[in-house]
């Protein structure tokens, strides 16, 4: 088997794990679990795993400059932007929520645009920018016959916070580089979430004693750990090496689908529809529209690892 083949198959790897992450999640809330409290300790076993590993391989511990750095990307990338993430899931279907997570290119444009003025909103960006939106229109209508109640609107505002938040913090890296392996960052940054992801879930009152923790969710768990943060991670580098980055981005577009399909089999109260796949699909056509409109303007937008989507 040639290096590219391996490549993508990695490719697919990552689409399909990263996509079933939302899905995974979403049961675990079903299940019983805390959002706050399962972004937490999925985060930070998963964090700890990538910082043990690079830190035998070699790698430095940061420097006060650097923890800092950490921390500040930590709060946007893993605290908000994922344990948001995570909590709308409890009011809102996986594929919308994933849906909801790609819409990001989108609105790093539109922060770039109004924060630097440095982005050209072309005739292609634009049409990226109104498909993606009437896309999530026809989506968000099409739930509400399910879904319809103010936590379900509770839930897509959350996931539109979650989601600028991550925008904010991949335009925050993109300006405020630091000498850091990247995964290795996204080790710490994970880990250090957990600590206020933690902290959300004592103070609700409702975290459920580690020694009460079913089965069947620390199952969930170690499939977020181990295929999330750790197989598709390492396919995702894999892919990343061997590939263009315009191919190995397509991932992006691929798990809302992945989400999408695979939760209307597993969660009860999720369905896949027509008017929902091709809501999906005029939505995911905008994002690509958007990422190819900078392209022609050398600022293509590369998704940050571990997009599962948050």
């Amino acid at each position: 088997m040639t290096t590219k083949q391996k490549a993508y198959i990695g490719l697919g790897l990552t689409s399909i794990i990263w996509g079933t992450t939302w899905v995974a999640s979403k049961y675990g809330i079903k299940q019983g679990m805390l959002a706050f409290e399962l972004s937490a300790i999925r985060n930070g076993l998963g964090g700890l795993s990538l910082i043990v590993f690079f830190l035998i391989k070699g790698q430095k511990l940061p420097t006060f400059k650097e923890f800092k750095w950490l921390l500040g990307m930590s709060i946007l990338l893993f605290v908000i932007a994922n344990g948001f993430s995570t909590y709308a899931l409890k009011e809102i279907p996986s594929g919308l929520a994933a849906l909801i997570a790609a819409l990001y290119p989108l609105s790093v444009v539109i922060i770039e645009k109004l924060r630097y003025n440095n982005t050209k909103i072309t005739s292609l960006t634009f049409q990226g920018m109104l498909l993606g939106i009437i896309g999530i229109g026809i989506v968000f209508y099409e739930n509400l016959a399910v879904h319809n109640s103010m936590g379900y609107f509770i839930g897509v505002v959350v996931s539109l916070i979650a989601m600028l938040s991550w925008s904010f913090g991949t335009i925050f890296i993109a300006r405020n580089k630091m000498d850091m392996n990247p995964y290795y960052a996204t080790g710490w940054q994970m880990f250090l979430s957990c600590f206020f992801l933690g902290a959300f879930a004592v103070a609700s009152g409702k975290a459920i004693p580690i020694q009460e923790i079913t089965c069947t969710i620390w199952m969930v768990i170690a499939y977020l750990i181990v295929a999330s943060s750790i197989v598709a991670f390492a396919a995702f580098i894999y892919t990343m090496k061997h590939l263009p980055p315009a191919i190995a981005s397509l991932y992006a577009y691929i798990n809302p689908i992945v989400a999408t399909i695979v939760g209307a089999y597993i969660i009860e109260d999720e369905k896949l529809s027509l008017p929902i796949f091709i809501g999906s699909f005029v939505t995911l056509t905008g994002v690509y529209l958007v990422n190819r409109s900078m392209k022609k303007q050398h600022q293509e937008i590369i998704p940050v690892t571990d997009a599962d989507g948050m």
